[in-house]
Formats: C-alpha cells, structure tokens, sequence
C-alpha cells in the first residue's frame, strides 16, 4: 500500500522542530516500511519546496503560499494539487492527516483521508481551560466532517472530541507506537541516584509550573535530589511572558533550585542517553492525547510518576508499571517519587513491567500492523 502523512512537522535536520505528532508519524513510517508499504511525508510551512528520500520515506516539503488573507486556503489548494499529482501517478492510495488546526479543512483530494486524533487546538484549550479560537474549532469540525475515517491515539481524545465538537464519529483506536530497538536497554549507562528526569517542551499545559512546587517537596526531604529538563522553552499563553523557564526559576525555593539543570534542547537520538541515566522519570501534564515521551522512559525501564488525567490509564497501569497522580496534588506526587527514590528494587521491577506493557501493546510492529489494516480497509470501502 502507498501512504501519506500530512503533517506541518517531522523530525529531520531539513524540516526543523518537530514534537510528539512528528515523532509519532516518523515512528510509524518506520514500522509500515517495515511492513512493505511505500511512504510519503508531506510537510507543510518549510522555508522552500524541496523533494528529497530518507532510509526509504520520501519526504515532500512545501513551502506556504504567502498572501494577506488568502495564505491558509492557497497552501490548502496547493496541498490539494500535489496529493492529487502524486494519486495520479500512482503514488499514493489513502491520506492521513491530524486533527490539528484542521489543514484539510478545505482539501479535496483523489483517495480517502483519514484523520488521525493527536489532540486539535479546541481539545487542548479544554483540557488547558482556555478559549479556543472560534476559527479554529470550526476550521479542525469541518475537518473531522469532511473526512473519509477517523482514528485516535486513545478513547479518551475519541470521546472527548466527539464531545467538544457535538460529534458522533466512530474513532479506531490505535495508539501511538515507538522503536523498541531504538529505546533499548542494552546500552545503559550507569544510573545517576536520586536523579529526576523530565523531558518535553517547557510549557503550562505539560505541569511545568507545578513542577517546581513538587520538586521543593522532594528537596525537603531528600536534599540529594537533582532534577534534569530537558526540550525547549516555551512562551506562556496566559502571563504573555517569553519564558517558561523564567517562571519556573522563581516557583522553586532557592536551595532546590541549585540542584535543577535545565538542558535545553538535545537531539532526539541522545534522549534516550539521558533516560538512560535517571532514577525516575516525571511527566505532570495535563494536557495529552498519548505522549511518546511516557512510552520511551517506559521502553527504557524506568519508573515514572505522571499525571493520572484521562488518557493516562490508556497507558499506565498505576502501581504496577507507573505511579499516576494529579499534577496539583504536589505532596502525593512528591510521596510518590520519594517512594521510589528510596526503593530502588521496586523501582527496577516497576521498570521491567513497564518495559513489558510497551512491548505489547505499543511497539512500532504492533501499531503499523493495526494501522496498514485500517488503511486497507478504508481504501476498500472507498473503491
């Protein structure tokens, strides 16, 4: 089968930053390739037009078509054409694209589109309890209406967004998957005690901001804590401040803040080098659709303490291969990793069961098989 991704980022030097959707679609790519089906990326909002293949996937960058009022629709119609070039030329059998933003909101194309939920901007605002742009919600609604099928990462984003848009779309649900060879525990570097890990983008609405107040709880009682982050610093939409991490330094007491590191970004392939070193893992987001970083900390067997919103027990069994607290709760969730910390027999074990869970529910093979049935199917009933 011939697939495309739709996607404004993806993990690659020539295509600039990419997140959890374009880790998530690289991985994927990967498995499919796998497989035997033939891969096509189609990267919106790059600086040129530019073809160009890597380790088998051929990666189109499309530059955006710039003209006051008018851009978004053109790159859309520019979008359109080329999909429908490469369908011509029998490049291409099915589409797939996020929810985010809604890019095909006005793509009308020769094979069928599936959207794929990784969270669209109305479903963090929710989640972040905060306005979503009007234009928006009905640019991501006219998106999901238009679409041939649908699929989402977890049940919780399928129910939460046929509530939020007044939907009753059928969601399939395939979780997001990662390379366990890439995320393997064959390689480890000794483990650094007492080391905290978080790794993400510095911003409120993965708990960066209760982060420090849970750490201080930690310090107070284990004075050899240490906390790493690591991505990169995001501007905060409610205070307008340039800097997360700029907040954040004034959120800890100044004797924890001598024992946290911020890393900045790294690449992608030396954070598992880091996971690798940490004696627990942290995540007290609260908004997700189904976050690779938890999934890569658990390939590499670590413990980790996360938020227990929604998606999480789609992920974590709490207790057995994860701990899962409300980010708010800065006490409990400071037991918890102090628990941990204080255990290092348990926390191995809760590692290895972690390790398992990925293994068989959210492995690269897993998760290409689920999906390349779920295109094929499509493809069928749109014949």
């Amino acid at each position: 089968m011939k697939i495309a991704f739709l996607t404004s980022e993806y993990p690659h030097s020539k295509t600039g930053f990419a997140a959890g959707i374009g880790t998530s679609i690289m991985n994927l790519s990967k498995g499919l390739l796998g497989e035997g089906h033939q891969i096509i990326v189609l990267i919106y909002g790059q600086e040129k037009d530019e073809i160009f293949s890597e380790n088998g996937i051929v990666i189109h960058k499309i530059k955006n078509v710039k003209l006051k009022g008018l851009s978004r629709f053109l790159t859309q119609k520019k979008i359109e054409k080329r999909i429908n070039l490469l369908v011509n030329e029998n490049k291409i059998d099915i589409v797939e694209a996020p929810d985010w933003t809604g890019i095909t909101s006005n793509i009308s194309v020769n094979c069928p589109i599936v959207i794929k939920l990784h969270g669209s901007d109305t479903y963090f605002c929710h989640l972040d309890k905060r306005p979503v742009k009007s234009i928006n919600k009905l640019r991501e609604k006219r998106a999901l209406q238009r679409a041939n099928a649908f699929i989402s990462v977890s049940q919780y984003t399928a129910d939460l967004t046929n509530e939020l848009f007044s939907l009753q779309r059928n969601f399939t649900v395939i979780p997001n998957g990662i390379d366990l060879n890439k995320f393997s525990t064959k390689e480890e570097n000794e483990v650094e005690e007492n080391t905290l890990l978080y790794f993400g983008t510095l911003i409120r609405k993965k708990g960066l901001l209760e982060l420090p107040l849970i750490f201080n709880e930690v310090h107070k009682r284990n004075n050899k804590a240490r906390l790493i982050l690591i991505g990169r610093d995001a501007s905060d939409i409610i205070t307008g401040n340039t800097s997360t991490w700029q907040i954040m330094q004034s959120l800890f007491d100044k004797t924890a803040l001598q024992n946290v590191d911020y890393i900045g970004s790294v690449p992608y392939e030396k954070i598992k080098e880091y996971i690798s070193a940490a004696s627990v893992c942290i995540f007290p987001t609260f908004a997700e659709a189904l976050p690779v970083s938890w999934l890569e900390a658990m390939a590499m067997q670590k413990a980790i303490v996360a938020s227990d919103i929604g998606w999480a027990p789609e992920i974590i069994d709490d207790g057995i291969n994860g701990f899962l607290v409300h980010p708010k709760a800065h006490s409990e969730y400071a037991n918890k990793i102090l628990e941990l910390l204080d255990n290092p027999i348990a926390r191995k074990k809760m590692g290895e069961r972690a390790r398992k869970k990925v293994e068989e529910k959210f492995s690269i093979e897993v998760v290409a098989k689920q999906n390349a049935d779920f295109y094929q199917k499509t493809v069928n009933d749109n014949q």
